[in-house]
């Protein structure tokens, strides 16, 4: 058995600085997205679904989890992410699965409707919904966050969040899931991450109304809070310094790798979570979620 604090890479991180959104083949080391340790029991057989920012980080961990478990899966992702996302694709379709890949901005509304309706028309139908991809920069002080940059973090972060549920929710059968990612920082805001703290809040908020207001029609929400975990997001927004020690703060002394978040969305996407709903499930290294 491996112990806990030496399953990931260990800090510090030479990996170099990039613009956002960054590419995870750019990263060094490479996140770990568990393509040599998971193994899949068939969970989500015959299942379709759809993931924001899947092209890489948490998503692409996620799209490989949901097709080593049986399913076909759309990723989203932005167009300068291509080459990303057709690494993902290939590695889904090498599983014997479907993987429609479409690149744009799911910060409008008419995008976040076309994923869906592409969705259903190469599917026949929505049972899971991944709302992850995120937008964030680090700032040491309030006058440094514009008006353009607050906006852009909360209409990827939380409208495309709604667009995409009530979108969603309106094909979904009896029996679908809604994921969303929020992350520790919606109960420890980080003082360099205020806006996408706040967003983060509002994700875990949004998903316990909206467990109650689509209970009736048999739809699950809930979300999963990350600590610090080793994506293009951290190497493309924040400081050098903040990347070279990042995940020493937790008791686990280094961050995340999305491998270790696998397990966790493919239970809230099975039929075995059948009575989870509403719920937020922190995965944090040890760092207390209250």
């Amino acid at each position: 058995m491996t112990h806990p604090k030496e399953a990931g890479a260990q800090p510090p991180f030479t990996t170099p600085q990039q613009e956002p959104p960054g590419l995870e083949s750019r990263m060094e080391p490479r996140p770990d997205f568990g393509q040599a340790s998971y193994v899949g029991s068939g969970k989500l057989n015959g299942k379709a679904a759809l993931i924001t920012g899947g092209d890489s980080g948490i998503g692409r961990a996620v799209a490989l989890a949901f097709a080593r478990e049986g399913a076909d899966v759309l990723i989203s992702y932005l167009a300068e992410e291509e080459s990303d996302a057709q690494e993902t694709k290939q590695l889904i379709e090498r599983e014997g699965r479907v993987c429609v890949a479409v690149p744009g901005s799911i910060c409008e509304e008419a995008h976040c409707r076309h994923l869906v309706d592409t969705a259903i028309e190469h599917f026949g139908k929505l049972d899971i919904l991944v709302n992850n991809a995120a937008f964030q920069m680090a700032h040491k002080g309030l006058d440094e966050i514009t008006s353009e940059e607050f906006d852009r973090t909360f209409r990827t972060n939380v409208y495309a969040n709604f667009f995409l549920c009530k979108a969603a929710a309106a094909r979904m059968k009896p029996g679908s899931s809604i994921i969303s990612t929020a992350s520790v920082n919606a109960d420890k805001p980080n003082a360099t991450l205020v806006a996408y703290a706040a967003t983060k809040g509002a994700i875990q908020n949004m998903t316990g109304g909206m467990a109650q207001l689509l209970a009736d029609k048999g739809i699950r929400v809930n979300c999963v809070a990350p600590g610090p975990f080793w994506t293009p997001l951290i190497s493309s927004t924040m400081p050098p310094d903040k990347v070279r020690e990042f995940g020493t703060q937790t008791p686990m002394k280094r961050p995340g790798q999305p491998a270790e978040l696998q397990a966790v969305y493919v239970l809230l996407a099975s039929d075995q979570a059948s009575y989870i709903s509403g719920a937020t499930i922190p995965v944090t290294g040890g760092v207390p979620f209250i």
